[in-house]
């Protein structure tokens, strides 16, 4: 018998075609909304509930992958492979941009080159992560995940 979000989990991925997006607490609010409204995904943002607003980063990351949704954050933190190992990644990409502008166009080229490709798979970056910077500039790690 697993957990609830273990076996729920597989029955979510396919109920919605929408990106599951775990949002930390680095998003800012006005991004969270265009992520919501313009982009159409389905986000769980941290500053929205009072139990994770103060929650530490690994927890996070473990959450996420918990919950199938990729974490997505301007929180560099995250690249750290010592913490927070790929192979164990819900799916990150870490966002960097200069003001909220620039950071709508990257969660834009991100949707469509990542969440909207053609033949995507519900969570497409399971054991991996990205750093998506302005100027079409993106390194990834990649782990290798047992579960795929």
């Amino acid at each position: 018998m697993g957990t609830l979000s273990s076996e729920l989990g597989p029955h979510l991925e396919r109920v919605t075609e929408q990106p599951r997006i775990y949002a930390d607490a680095n998003m800012p609010n006005g991004v969270v909304g265009y992520m919501r409204v313009t982009l159409g995904w389905n986000v769980l943002f941290v500053l929205e509930h009072d139990d994770l607003r103060r929650a530490p980063d690994i927890e996070h990351y473990r959450l996420a992958r918990q919950l199938g949704r990729t974490l997505v954050t301007l929180d560099r933190d995250y690249t750290d492979d010592r913490r927070f190992p790929p192979g164990e990644s819900p799916g990150v990409i870490v966002f960097s941009a200069p003001d909220e502008r620039w950071l709508r166009k990257l969660l834009k080229e991100a949707d469509q080159a990542i969440f909207r490709a053609e033949n995507a798979p519900a969570r497409p970056l399971v054991g991996r992560k990205l750093q998506w910077h302005t100027g079409s500039e993106r390194r990834e790690k990649a782990g290798h995940d047992p579960a795929r």
